[in-house]
């Protein structure tokens, strides 16, 4: 233990002109010690076992290898769920982005002077993000029936807890001296916040938006496994029936639907920031 702790320790040396000080030796060790520290701990912790990773790990290859080749002949049949996917992820996202807009303006210190609107859109925001949204999805498609209407709203209520709690920061730290201009003029709060706000948070809201939109296609296909429309729901059925050729199919084309839509939406944001 002495030894280790000396390791730590600073080195004296001498420079040119005979003056000596403390050369402080690198925290690398250290951290490196820490981490193997709380990996452990956190391994005991969790009950983590990885004599079964050890045991069953290769069966995750024995699946890939029952994945590929995929089943070119089952495309035909995924393209119109894989669409479905699409459309309820892209008609969520925008739900709930435009949703989110007037809590987020009652959410600002900045803007609303009411405490009580203030903790009511932020307790709303933070309720909304802590219920999973495969469990929104699950109580939506006993409201409202199996399909892609229950996950359309479940993709829009994330979107709402997501994208509003970024807008609402986002309003809070611009310039507001031109929104007091515009008051001082004469000009309500909605006119002061549509010409002098809306311009400055406008790019980082259609960038969050965007990069909502593409978690939102992922989130999608999970969602179909509990009766909400979509590649979901044959993913599972396939799954389950140890279709594995036809399962390799629908991820090959999830995962390209997915690049392409990440590819434009990286371009995109890259604009707008």
């Amino acid at each position: 233990m002495h030894q280790l702790l000396n390791a730590f320790k600073p080195t004296e040396i001498t420079l040119p002109n005979g003056k000596k000080v403390l050369e402080p030796k690198s925290p690398v060790l250290l951290y490196v010690l820490l981490v193997l520290a709380l990996t452990f701990f956190f391994i005991e912790l969790t009950g983590f076992n990885l004599q079964t990773i050890q045991r069953r790990g290769h069966q995750f290859f024995v699946l890939l290898e029952n994945m590929f080749p995929p089943n070119g002949n089952y495309a035909p049949s995924v393209w119109v769920p894989l669409i479905d996917t699409v459309k309820m992820s892209l008609l969520g996202t925008f739900i709930g982005a435009m949703i989110s807009i007037p809590f987020a303006l009652l959410a600002s210190t900045n803007i609303t002077k009411s405490k009580f609107l203030i903790l009511f859109s932020r307790f709303l925001f933070s309720l909304i993000r802590t219920i999973p949204t495969l469990v929104t999805a699950l109580v939506a498609t006993f409201i409202l029936g199996f399909g892609t209407t229950a996950g359309t709203v479940a993709i829009a209520l994330f979107t709402f807890g997501f994208v509003g709690k970024l807008l609402y920061e986002q309003i809070e730290t611009v310039d507001m001296g031109a929104y007091e201009a515009v008051e001082s003029m004469g000009g309500n709060k909605s006119r002061a916040f549509a010409v002098a706000i809306i311009p400055q948070v406008m790019p980082r809201f259609l960038s969050n938006t965007l990069f909502c939109f593409e978690g939102n296609v992922r989130h999608a296909a999970i969602l179909g496994m509990v009766g909400a429309g979509g590649i979901g729901l044959i993913f599972n059925t396939q799954l389950a029936l140890r279709n594995y050729g036809n399962v390799g199919m629908i991820l090959m084309m999830m995962f390209a639907v997915v690049f392409i839509i990440e590819v434009i939406s990286r371009f995109t944001r890259s604009k707008l920031v």
